[in-house]
């Protein structure tokens, strides 16, 4: 049984006075959603590194781009699939089941992306992707070469990097503090 309680990780972190904007911000996922998301809980120890994240994530995931928001939700899913995140394999596996209408889609790409029938364009996105986050070092010329032979753009690629290297960042921080999704989380888009 998944434990939920009032602390969202395993340190002994409460949540410090937040600014207005931040506030509002936990009540507009409440609208959306229902909940504020965990995370957004456990960065609550500190304002000023919750804005830091919320604005970071928010413009990753959710400001204009090439790629489409359900295609950044992938390399979510396929990047803390190749990590072992627990928070956001569940987390983000539910966002792709909710945009796509598609529950397996999510729960595959969790599990392992290269089962998913997808695209050439969508397939070598998320190689390049799983490859920023466990082989960085190797990425050269040809894997950029290939991304603009699928259609992307310079920007796109950058874009594919970034969400690629801050699900890297998060995944890692997750771990490290024991970070656990929303029960929320398991029941949506099924």
């Amino acid at each position: 049984m998944l434990k939920v309680d009032d602390n969202p990780v395993a340190l002994d972190l409460r949540e410090a006075e937040l600014s207005p904007q931040m506030r509002a911000y936990f009540d507009k996922c409440v609208e959306k959603i229902g909940f504020v998301p965990n995370v957004l809980r456990a960065y609550a120890h500190d304002n000023a590194k919750l804005e830091a994240f919320a604005a970071f994530y928010n413009d990753l995931m959710l400001a204009p781009s090439g790629l489409s928001k359900l295609e950044r939700e992938m390399i979510a899913v396929a990047v803390s699939a190749q990590n072992s995140c627990f928070y956001c394999i569940i987390a983000h596996g539910a966002a792709v089941r909710v945009m796509s209408g598609n529950p397996a889609l999510g729960d595959t790409l969790a599990i392992n992306y290269r089962a998913v029938a997808l695209p050439p364009r969508q397939r070598e996105m998320l190689d390049f992707a799983v490859k920023v986050a466990l082989t960085s070092y190797a990425i050269d010329e040809d894997d950029r070469a290939a991304l603009r032979a699928h259609g992307f753009s310079e920007r796109d690629i950058w874009d594919i990097a970034a969400v690629a290297s801050f699900f890297s960042m998060s995944n890692r921080m997750a771990a490290a503090v024991d970070m656990r999704p929303n029960a929320e989380y398991f029941n949506m888009g099924r």
